[in-house]
């Protein structure tokens, strides 16, 4: 199986943007295509793991497919808007391991 940085994905994906689209959607046609997508995410979740049941057009939906569906988007928009997603993931995870490295280990709800 082949491994891929975020900074990969990211030029993968204007490498494609550059060879088979015209251009991007502007940002805020791709923030209305993520909340589409994340709707459909969500959907297959929520038949899949929570109480609703399948619709006969929601049974041949890959989990995986529509959380790369996600991912495009989201890297989309990074590529447009001069976000490196590397290093915000790095600076956010150091965040939350700030904020939060005692929180849930004390969380009697857990």
């Amino acid at each position: 199986m082949a491994t891929l940085t975020l900074q990969e994905a990211q030029e993968e994906v204007d490498r494609w943007i550059k060879t088979y689209g015209k251009r991007y959607f502007n940002e805020l046609t791709n923030m209305a295509i993520l909340t589409e997508e994340v709707g459909e995410l969500a959907r297959i979740i929520a038949r899949t793991y929570g109480e609703q049941s399948f619709k006969e057009s929601d049974r041949n939906h890959d989990l995986g497919d529509e959380m790369a569906d996600v991912l495009w988007v989201l890297l989309c928009l990074a590529n447009q808007t001069g976000v490196d997603l590397t290093s915000a993931f790095m600076q956010n995870m150091e965040k939350k391991t700030l904020r939060d490295k005692e929180r849930h280990v004390h969380n009697t709800k857990l």
